[in-house]
Parts: structure tokens; C-alpha cells; sequence
């Protein structure tokens, strides 16, 4: 009779291997992968169309001089009054509005409304401080510039309006998920051998291959995390929807930017004397604000502090104050705000920058950092190493798609294979119970996220469906013979 020997037990690497495949790897590396191929192409365009629009301020410059720029600046400035009469004269029709005194080497700017305007839009007279001449005028939307329009809403919704938007703000619903997703696949290929140059930097060991491309796109990933971070969450801060949501959720935590009030209660403002409308008279709704009054506004702004760049708004008749900002978005930034009653020369309210909401506060740094303003040219080049950054690691990515295709004899293919499917059944249950109440918040918070990670999932599970009836039965070994 033959003794047949007792199985040896599995050897202990193919347990631990078995255990590493379950977890949230497998899904993280298939969600990234998929996330990579489609949301890609929508991240490259943001990139490019953002690194665009960072240098707008000195594409402005050069192609708005003469609008812009004093060739020689020096000197008292003139009244204000002078230069809103100037301006008045060569655009005669529309209501005054806004008034921005020019500074250094800046023209003052001075805005009318038109009938054939919308509200966000304005005619912008500019007008030379020192003498007083008009330089231009242009159409302009909260004072941006044609140029820096066009570029602003090439980078928001490629000129397509409501509808564009959404590319935008699906790319970047999805960039902090692909930045932390790969982060986070990358410390769990070092495992074992974590440290700062291994993470930081490509593996230059590899002279070409998969290997060499990963190590350069997952280290370049690492360095821009952050960046990439602070550009998602402030882009989403205006975006259609989750800018909505972002909204309602300042307003629930009293959270968002106070106002001045403008309002005068009591026999209102006396008359102040000048030309463009007259005086005041009684305060009532029906008598027009003096423009003439600009200066004694803009003087008592001075005297209360108010310093830089200021933005002074026209109220629309004698019985309302005139309202007169810093627009300083470089850091320090200087948004204090104050209210005049331009007949008495006082201020009858104020807010100030350090009053603001910490979460207000956040958000004005957050879209000052996001436009390239807050740490003036630094922050350009900052953000212009993020997008070129990005674009190489897009680049990077598709090169590892194309670097892991099949190329032998029968199996060859344009690119590599996706992870395997099923990831999602690899979870482990308590990952199951805290991570779908989690996901279901932010795609909430993040409709543009939520709408398309449901469909990839739904997709996923029925494509597996599917594959798995059409995949022929396995057959079964015969039993072993009896002894």
C-alpha cells in the first residue's frame, strides 16, 4: 500500500501577499487609473488656459498701455472732480458709478453703465491723473479688461457660458481625489522602504521603461499635492454647483464677507455744492449724488486710514452714502471698507479686513492666491510651475499607458490593461460602512464628482456582470482514483 505524504502548508509570502491585495489599494489604483485616462484631457485644458491667464496682468499692460499706463508720472495728482469731468465729457451718456483714483504709474478709472450693458458690465473711461487728459476708454467686466475677460473665460467655460463651466468645475471636483489617490498609491509602493528621497525624487536607476516614467510622474505628483489642493478647493468656491453648496454652507457658519451700510436715516445729506446733477438738497431718492464730491470723500477715507488703491462707489441719489474700499489684493491684503456721508464729512460705518469671518478671510486669500495676486509676481511663477507641472505628469501618464501595452505576437494593443476588475468587492467591511456615508457627502457637496464616480461603479459592476456570464465554465477535475 503507497503512503501518500500530508500537503504541505501554503508558504507564508503567498499569505501576506493575498492579504496586501484586499484593502482600498486595489480600487484606489483602478478609480486612478480610469480618472487618469478621462478626467485628464479636461485637467490639461484648466492647465494650459490657467497658465494663460496668470500672466494677464502684464499682457494688459503691453496690450492696454496707452489705457492703462501714464508715460510719465509726477507731479500733484488733480482733482478728482477734474478728471470725472473729463471723463464725463467724453462719454456723455450713462450713470457714474465707479470711480478707482489712479496711483504711481496708473491712470484713473472711472465707470459709466449703458443701456446696451448688462449688469456686470461697464464703459471704463481712463483718464490721466496728473493732467487730467482721457488716455481710452473700454468695455470692461468688474474693471477686467477685455483681454483679461477673454482669457478668464477661456480658462472658466472655453467661451461656451453656462455650459462650459461645467468642464471646469468637473476637472476640478476630480483633481484632489487623482492628487491624494496617487499620493497615496505611491506610499504604498515604497512600503518597506519609505524615505524622503525615495518619495521626492524620480528612480533614476531605471534608464527607460514603466519604472523610470512613474518614478518622474508619481515624485513630480508629490511636489505639486499641495498647490494642486489649494487650487481645486478655491476654483470650487465659484464654480456652478458646488460653488452653491460652498455658498450655503459660508451663509450656515456666518461665515461670509460683512457689508458696509450705506444707508443715511435722519434729514440726509446737505447740499455740497460742484457741477454734474447739483447739490442734495433735502435727501430725498429722487435727488441725484454730486460727483464733485469725490474728493472731500476720497480726503475723509484718508484721514480714517484707508490706504493703496481704493475703489470709490457713486451712490445713485444725495439720501445714500458714498462707499469707498482698499483693493489691495497682495499680501498684506487691504479690503477695509468705509461708509461717507459726503454733506458732513463723516463716517457713518465701517468694516474692516480684520473683522471679517476667519472662513471670509480664507476664501478672499484663497481667490487671491488663485488668480496670481497675492504674493504678486512670486505667485505667478508659482502657478505657472503648477500648470507646467501638471502637464508633465498628464504626459507622464498616458506615456506609462502606452509603456505597459502588450507587444507580443498576438497580443499586441495601442496601450496597457486597466486593473483588474472587482476592486470594489475587495474592501473591507468596516471601509465599507465609514467610506459610503463619506463619499456620498462629498459627491453631494460635489455633484460633478458624485454624477460620474456613481456611473464608473455602476458601469464597473455590470461590465463584470456581464463578463462573467459569458465566461465558459470551468471544468471539473475528475476524481482521484480510490486506493
Amino acid at each position: 500500500m503507497t503512503t501518500t505524504a500530508p500537503p504541505s502548508p501554503a508558504p507564508p509570502v503567498a499569505r501576506r501577499r493575498d492579504r496586501s491585495a484586499r484593502g482600498f489599494g486595489p480600487l484606489l489604483l483602478r478609480l486612478h487609473f480610469y480618472a487618469g485616462i478621462l478626467v485628464a484631457p479636461f485637467l490639461l485644458v484648466a492647465a494650459l488656459t490657467g497658465l494663460a491667464y496668470v500672466f494677464a496682468p502684464q499682457l494688459e499692460r503691453a496690450v492696454y498701455a496707452d489705457e492703462l499706463v501714464v508715460a510719465e508720472p509726477g507731479g500733484p495728482a488733480r482733482p478728482l472732480a477734474e478728471q470725472i469731468a473729463a471723463a464725463r465729457a467724453a462719454h456723455p451718456e450713462g450713470t457714474l458709478t465707479t470711480v478707482r483714483p489712479g496711483h504711481g504709474d496708473a491712470t484713473t478709472q472711472i465707470d459709466f453703465t449703458s443701456p446696451e450693458l448688462d449688469e456686470e458690465h461697464r464703459h471704463t473711461v481712463y483718464v490721466n491723473p496728473y493732467t487730467g487728459a482721457v488716455t481710452g476708454r473700454l468695455t470692461t467686466w468688474w474693471a477686467s479688461t477685455p483681454l483679461k475677460t477673454w482669457l478668464d473665460d477661456l480658462h472658466r467655460n472655453l467661451h461656451l457660458g453656462d455650459l462650459g463651466r461645467h468642464y471646469s468645475e468637473f476637472a476640478a471636483s476630480w483633481l484632489g481625489v487623482i492628487a491624494v489617490g496617487g499620493l497615496i498609491l505611491w506610499w504604498r509602493r515604497q512600503r518597506g522602504n519609505r524615505t524622503a528621497r525615495r518619495l521626492l525624487t524620480p528612480d533614476l536607476s531605471a534608464r527607460k521603461g514603466v519604472r523610470r516614467t512613474r518614478g518622474w510622474h508619481a515624485a513630480t505628483g508629490v511636489w505639486l499635492t499641495a498647490g494642486l489642493l489649494v487650487l481645486a478647493a478655491t476654483g470650487l468656491t465659484w464654480s456652478r454647483y458646488a460653488g452653491d453648496n460652498f455658498s450655503v454652507a459660508v451663509d450656515a457658519l456666518q461665515g461670509s464677507r460683512p457689508s458696509v451700510s450705506t444707508s443715511l436715516t435722519g434729514a440726509g445729506a446737505q447740499p455740497s455744492g460742484g457741477h454734474h446733477g447739483g447739490g442734495s438738497g433735502s435727501g430725498t431718492a429722487s435727488t441725484a449724488a454730486d460727483p464733485a464730491a469725490a474728493d472731500r470723500v476720497v480726503r475723509v477715507a484718508r484721514d480714517h486710514g484707508l490706504s493703496g488703491p481704493l475703489e470709490i462707489t457713486v451712490p445713485e441719489d444725495a439720501a445714500t452714502a458714498w462707499s469707498v474700499g482698499q483693493i489691495r489684493n497682495e499680501w498684506p491684503v487691504g479690503r477695509d471698507v468705509v461708509a461717507v456721508d459726503a454733506a458732513t464729512g463723516t463716517v457713518v460705518d465701517r468694516v474692516d479686513f480684520a473683522d471679517w469671518p476667519l472662513l471670509a478671510k480664507l476664501t478672499r486669500w484663497g481667490i487671491n492666491a488663485h488668480m496670481g495676486t497675492l504674493f504678486g509676481l512670486v505667485n505667478q511663477l508659482l502657478l505657472a510651475a503648477l500648470a507646467v507641472g501638471l502637464v508633465c505628469v498628464i504626459g507622464w501618464g498616458y506615456r506609462m499607458w502606452w509603456q505597459r501595452r502588450p507587444t507580443r505576437a498576438g497580443r499586441r494593443a495601442l496601450a496597457g490593461a486597466p486593473p483588474a476588475r472587482g476592486a470594489w468587492q475587495q474592501l473591507p467591511t468596516w471601509g465599507v460602512v465609514a467610506g459610503v456615508p463619506l463619499v456620498f457627502a462629498l459627491g453631494w457637496a460635489l455633484p460633478l464628482f458624485g454624477v460620474p464616480l456613481a456611473a464608473f461603479l455602476l458601469f464597473d459592476i455590470a461590465a463584470g456582470a456581464v463578463r462573467g456570464r459569458r465566461r465558459p465554465p470551468v471544468p471539473v477535475s475528475p476524481a482521484p482514483a480510490g486506493r
